[in-house]
């Protein structure tokens, strides 16, 4: 087991361990640490514990120390540095009618490199910009191009259900998320109605996803044949939140059908949906008797 603190460089930013060594540190403490782009200050959102090798990338970086005023002071300073250098990265870009959007400009903390996040549709040939910014800032320069799903993490804004941006406020990773997963929760496929302002799908479709799969594997599937207290019928339709089937039951002696709502507890599965196996089996033996019976109308 090793002991690491989990430290975040950013808002809903991704957590990543380091080696708290003899420094006394808690939650909610700023750290200096040392980071593969250099030195970093962050937030530590993970007390000191224990975890296995196998959840650590080793080699393990180490945490500097607790930050000092002058280290606070610095923060500060970088910060007021990112907003003059987003001002004049913008100017460049149109001095240079360079086809990109720039979302955010980041300074190291020890000033050794300035990293330029942005967006565009395509590649963009941006060394004259480079050289420009070099010129300017006097430092290593790095230009990162993002997805639109980072663009939004970064800038926030409030999503349709009317609340904060998850991205932006506490969702560390994104997880993949299908249209399948809207379609087994029985939401519209439309993509303006599932897509968030990133334009990408909801990411709160996987919130639930799990729980539907779990349900989804104790209903009968639609088409299925099942047993309830009106009779013998087949499933028309399920509703995962209530966890019941609707189900269409033939009445024989009067020549009727009738629809009842069920739960999981009054249905037994007889026999589940056919598959296209047995579906085309069924339509190859309708063609069969068909042409049989045209053989014989023709002699």
């Amino acid at each position: 087991m090793v002991t690491v603190v989990g430290v975040r460089f950013k808002k809903a930013g991704k957590i990543y361990y380091f080696n708290p060594k003899d420094i006394n540190i808690q939650k909610n403490n700023c750290v200096i640490v040392e980071t593969a782009r250099g030195i970093e200050f962050g937030e530590v959102v993970v007390g000191p514990k224990e975890v296995s090798e196998e959840e650590i990338v080793a080699p393990l970086k180490d945490v500097i120390r607790v930050v000092t005023e002058e280290d606070q002071q610095q923060h500060f300073e970088n910060k007021q540095k990112e907003k003059e250098a987003l001002e004049v990265c913008l100017e460049k870009i149109s001095n240079h009618q360079l086809d990109m959007k720039l979302i955010d400009v980041e300074y190291t903390f020890d000033n050794n490199k300035v990293i330029f996040y942005f967006t565009a549709d395509g590649r963009v040939d941006f060394r004259e910009l480079v050289k420009d910014l070099a010129a300017i800032f006097k430092t290593r320069i790095e230009l990162r191009q993002i997805g639109v799903r980072d663009e939004s993490k970064m800038l926030g804004g409030i999503g349709t259900c009317g609340k904060p941006l998850c991205c932006a406020t506490w969702l560390g990773d994104f997880e993949p998320v299908s249209i399948k997963m809207a379609k087994e929760q029985s939401l519209s496929l439309n993509p303006t109605k599932i897509s968030g302002i990133c334009g990408r799908l909801f990411c709160c479709l996987k919130y639930e996803h799990d729980m539907y799969q779990e349900i989804f594997e104790k209903l009968p599937g639609i088409g299925s044949i099942v047993q309830t207290p009106y009779g013998e019928g087949i499933v028309i339709e399920t509703n995962v939140l209530l966890e019941k089937v609707k189900v269409k039951i033939k009445n024989l002696q009067e020549n009727t059908e009738e629809l009842k709502l069920c739960s999981m507890e009054e249905v037994t599965k007889i026999k589940e949906k056919r598959s296209l196996k047995e579906q085309l089996e069924v339509v190859e033996e309708l063609q069969g008797n068909l042409n049989e019976e045209l053989k014989e109308l023709e002699d």
